[in-house]
């Protein structure tokens, strides 16, 4: 390895043409990094510097023609393109103000191009294929057409337009970029790892996203030929079928679920491609296309369920569905599945049932509000689960008999939510409604365009016309029913009947006696809106309801074979503790929800005399009391915060549960305390 001091201008002006290799990530910077260097660039004039250090580039020189020089850049893309960039639009502008004080033409012919070259050697700097097109159309002065989108044409135009407003003289500025300091070190190919380099370098700019260090590590090492056809056939192709606006995060999502899919557990976000690089051994990969032939196919997968990709009209009303209700958490599981169809072990129709039992498992659990954040892990690890000679029936079977915090709700608890929660205030409130519409509907009906509307008003202050047909006890009646499915619909008129009595917002114009929408059958044939209208107007979409998100149905004979067999390890439920009551049952809910929330990681398990919530190990026990819940939380004693004095030292006490300190949990009003204490115990664990 060798390193020299440079600058920008003796780097560029040169012979040498500088190539960004393939499996290099596309250029990336946005407004954040072009206005940093633009800050850096005009306090470096304004303060009189004769210099300013902006990083190192890396490069490797490659064998060229006689007279050429060719290098290939391992590090320093993202800075050099943008200054290649600056200096374009500083050219450009110097072209339309020939009076302003720089040359065009010499920064044309000694920084943007190598002139006694033809073709592609031309170019001082050639990107990658993603952005190559871009970069070259803006240094030949060629119209780009709208429907090409890259980072180079919007950078482009950030520095255009900070050049126009003049903030520094184009003569100023073009010096100043003069000033701008690098370190150019060149790896000697005998000695250096350009891949450990490349991954230890990158303190600059923004940092390497996971996609972007996994595609070096598959591709940097290969024969040049091999690694442009791969690169050509099957990684750019992968690329390409992610968005161009939110590409790297993605793809990022992307190798974690995929990594998820193949090893049924979740990697930690910062770790992802810590535990990428294991896999070819893992997965016994015999050469580095299979592997990149595999992450292209789940890779289109994963991608037509996020953009809703199907030329099934079925699945890519399904991925509507997943989309809408944010159910990325199962896409490792989903990956799997849509994998197994790829290889003839399910059919179209076992797929399409498989994923709308996904669906209809997540919104269940939403509408009875059990805590979301073991979902991921429950998805992650339900693969194992599968029984390939009875595919479907086997991942029935698996959400059927799902307990404690993995529960799928059975139709009696999700009716018994479904008709009496506030679905007004769920974030998947519209998509409910509109399911509810589109059920059987042979014209499905774009509700983008309605709003939801409340039959009975929101409004406190009702007319004398609502509380007639309220009641009595109107108040309580209002403030029971206003948000429940029985009282909300879909409407284009929603500003219209605001408060208006239910006559009123029959008959209006545009008002439930001229739409056409399922929703509002049964609104339509009643002439008054009371409770009794409310309930069963909830009864009958909760109907629906079951239909639109099914439960899993077995058969007892099919159902038998996955149940725990006799002599296996007893089964313990929360009604198997003897001293549960309403008042600790109470305090129980509110502990249990907080403590779930704490961690997608984390999960409960009954033990026979105490429910356990673990992560990596138990961090808290809970023990069930009369009148009270006994915690013992897993640390050492002498390790505890406790301001408030709450726990005790059990250290060579005899106790059930893990750990040496005990806390009591008795009052509602002490669950931030307790709360306080067992987080410091969960801290300890190894999750993120």
């Amino acid at each position: 390895m060798n390193a020299f001091k440079s600058n920008i201008y003796k780097y560029l002006g040169g012979t040498c043409q500088y190539l960004i290799p393939i499996f290099q990530r596309k250029y990336s910077w946005e407004w954040e990094q072009c206005e940093r260097l633009w800050t850096d660039i005009v306090k470096l004039h304004n303060t009189h510097r004769e210099g300013h250090f902006i990083g190192s580039i890396v490069r490797i020189d490659e064998d060229a023609p006689a007279g050429s020089t060719r290098a290939m850049i391992i590090d320093g893309q993202q800075r050099l393109t943008t200054l290649t960039l600056l200096l374009v639009a500083l050219r450009d502008y110097a072209k339309e103000n020939a009076d302003c004080g720089v040359n065009p033409n010499k920064i044309t012919d000694t920084l943007l191009l190598n002139q006694y070259e033809t073709g592609n050697a031309r170019y001082k700097l050639f990107l990658t294929q993603s952005d190559r097109d871009a970069l070259i159309k803006k240094i030949e002065g060629i119209p780009v057409p709208e429907i090409l989108k890259s980072r180079v044409l919007d950078n482009y135009d950030i520095f255009a337009g900070k050049i126009i407003n003049l903030e520094i003289s184009p003569a100023d500025l073009y010096d100043a970029i003069g000033k701008l300091q690098i370190v150019d070190i060149v790896l000697d190919r005998q000695y250096d790892d350009p891949q450990a380099i490349f991954e230890s370098l990158n303190s600059t700019g923004m940092n390497l996203k996971d996609s972007d260090l996994i595609r070096n590590h598959l591709l940097m090492g290969l024969d040049s030929g091999i690694q442009a056809d791969i690169y050509n056939n099957i990684w750019r192709p992968t690329e390409l079928l992610f968005d161009y606006e939110h590409q790297s995060e993605l793809m990022d999502n992307f190798f974690r679920d995929y990594l998820t899919m193949k090893r049924g557990k979740i990697p930690k976000k910062n770790e992802v491609y810590k535990e990428f690089r294991s896999l070819p051994s893992e997965e016994r990969v015999v050469n580095i296309q299979d592997l990149c032939t595999d992450i292209y196919r789940f890779a289109r997968h994963y991608t037509d369920m996020y953009f809703l990709r199907s030329g099934d009209s079925g699945l890519k009303s399904l991925y509507g569905d997943m989309n809408a209700i944010r159910m990325e958490v199962a896409y490792p599981f989903l990956l799997k599945v849509h994998g197994d169809y790829d290889d003839g072990l399910i059919t179209i129709d076992e797929l399409r049932e498989i994923v709308e039992l996904c669906v209809s498992y997540v919104l269940r659990r939403a509408v009875c509000d059990i805590p979301t954040n073991s979902l991921n892990k429950t998805f992650a690890t339900m693969k194992n689960n599968i029984k390939p000679d009875d595919y479907l029936n086997s991942v029935k079977a698996s959400f059927i008999l799902f307990d404690s915090y993995k529960e799928f709700p059975d139709d009696e608890r999700f009716l018994d939510s479904f008709l009496t929660r506030d679905i007004y205030h769920m974030s998947r409130c519209g998509y409910i409604l509109g399911r509810l519409e589109n059920w059987n509907n042979k014209s499905v009906v774009v509700i983008d365009s309605l709003t939801i509307e409340h039959i009975i008003p929101q409004n406190p202050n009702l007319s004398t016309d609502w509380i007639a047909a309220l009641g009595s006890n109107w108040r309580e009646s209002h403030k029971k029913y206003l948000h429940t499915i029985g009282n909300l619909t879909l409407t284009a008129y929603n500003p219209e009947m605001s408060d208006s009595s239910f006559a009123e917002k029959l008959r209006m114009n545009g008002g439930f006696l001229q739409s056409a929408l399922q929703l509002n059958k049964y609104v339509v044939m009643q002439t008054e809106w009371t409770e009794t209208q409310v309930t069963e107007r909830a009864r009958q979409l909760g109907e629906i309801a079951k239909k639109v998100w099914p439960y899993p149905v077995l058969i007892e004979a099919e159902l038998a074979s996955y149940r725990p067999q006799n002599g296996s390890t007893p089964q313990y439920t929360l009604e198997s503790y003897s001293y549960l009551n309403d008042f600790n049952r109470s305090l129980l809910d509110k502990l249990n929800t907080r403590i779930l929330n704490l961690s997608p990681y984390v999960k409960r398990e009954f033990k026979k005399v105490y429910i356990a919530y673990k992560a990596d190990t138990n961090f808290v026990d809970v023990v069930i009391q009369s009148g009270r819940l006994r915690l013992v939380i897993n640390m050492k004693f002498a390790d505890v915060i406790d301001p408030k004095g709450i726990c005790k030292d059990v250290t060579s006490v005899s106790k059930w549960g893990n750990g040496d300190v005990e806390v009591i949990f008795e009052h509602l009003d002490k669950l931030d305390d307790v709360m306080a204490i067992i987080e410091q115990s969960f801290r300890l664990q190894d999750v993120e």
